[in-house]
């Protein structure tokens, strides 16, 4: 298993990232506006987090949905969901 930076992430958000691989979605920063932080998901979906990372507008990232945790090259960083994608309300 690869090693992974980890900032703020808990050890229980990092057992569950590595205990379910098949959750990450790769996404684009579309905006970042103070500590949150707007990702495009590759599905089409748009998710808003709330997370110290502070990766610049069109870098690409990965998103834990379940976890909570957002993955901006190699380190790993706490990211809460701010606002749920249109299809799940």
């Amino acid at each position: 298993m690869a090693h992974h930076a980890r900032t703020d992430v808990l050890p229980i958000q990092s057992a569950v990232a590595h205990a379910s691989p098949s959750a990450w979605r790769d996404g684009i920063v579309s905006a970042r506006d103070g500590d949150a932080l707007t990702v495009v998901l590759l599905d089409g979906s748009v998710r808003a987090l709330s997370t110290s990372a502070a990766p610049a507008t069109g870098e690409p990232v990965a998103v834990h949905p379940v976890a909570e945790v957002l993955a901006v090259g190699s380190a790993w960083y706490s990211a809460r969901v701010l606002a749920e994608p249109e299809a799940s309300r």
